[in-house]
């Protein structure tokens, strides 16, 4: 770690390293942002998360990274805990008070989540995006990608080429997703207009969020810290959405009963 940024936690710059370390990694991502979303059988998805994270992890230890270099060191592991939980505690107020008000409880109608049954929301919020989802995204880049990048180029230029290709890849999660939500719907339209509209504001604010992240793990030196935040606005957000849809779905049903 050097000094140009006092008291943050991320690695040295390090002159020579070569850049096709980089390119294996950036093709290993795609890859496995293929397989993931348009080859493998959903049922297979924790298997591909984990196999992708342990690859990545590999080649990030090959290319001369260590685990603190990463946001893996022990040493930040409880910093990291602490961000974590705050982060859960702040995300579960926000959703709270965003779910009071209607306008703002509009954002949670994702039709997908509303028609899954109880035990499939518990897997997936408690299984499927902390130990896929989110473990895969943060080890490949806030962990691999950010620290390969920033050896070479620098803390700025890596938070800036890592949070933007976090946001390229949810380029795929995101087409068809404004069919789906009825207030995304209304604020990008419907059609191919609509669609495309869908994947740039995915991926705009995906990398802000990746920029986010970044943050948090320099300044706590931890992963963790930005595992906690993506797994509280992912895996709260599919509960709350998911409470929310069914509690207005009882409240229809009762109301057209008493007519």
């Amino acid at each position: 770690m050097d000094l140009i940024f006092p008291g943050l936690i991320y690695p040295e710059q390090v002159s020579g390293l070569p850049w096709w370390p980089l390119a294996v990694v950036v093709i290993a991502l795609v890859l496995i942002n293929i397989v993931n979303n348009r080859v493998a059988p959903q049922t297979h998805y924790l298997m591909w998360a984990f196999a992708g994270s342990v690859l990545l992890l590999a080649i990030g230890l090959l290319d001369g990274n260590d685990f603190t270099d990463m946001g893996l060191g022990f040493a930040y592991l409880l910093p990291g805990l602490i961000w974590a939980v705050a982060s859960i505690a702040l995300i579960t107020l926000v959703y709270f008070i965003s779910s009071i008000f209607r306008k703002s409880r509009e954002a949670f109608a994702d039709q997908r989540i509303g028609a899954m049954s109880g035990g499939r929301l518990a897997f997936q919020t408690l299984v499927e995006v902390p130990f896929g989802t989110v473990m895969l995204e943060e080890i490949a880049f806030r962990a691999v990608l950010f620290s390969m990048l920033a050896r070479r180029f620098g803390v700025i230029p890596a938070l800036i080429i890592s949070s933007v290709i976090f946001g390229l890849w949810h380029i795929l999660p995101s087409i068809g997703t404004h069919e789906n939500n009825p207030a995304l719907g209304s604020v990008v339209g419907t059609g191919r207009r609509g669609a495309v509209l869908a994947v740039i504001a995915s991926v705009v604010t995906t990398s802000l969020a990746g920029i986010l992240f970044v943050g948090m793990r320099i300044l706590s030196g931890s992963v963790l810290a930005p595992m906690g935040f993506h797994w509280a606005t992912n895996g709260l957000g599919y509960f709350f959405s998911w409470f929310l849809l069914r509690h207005r779905a009882r409240r229809e049903r009762r109301d057209f009963g008493g007519e």
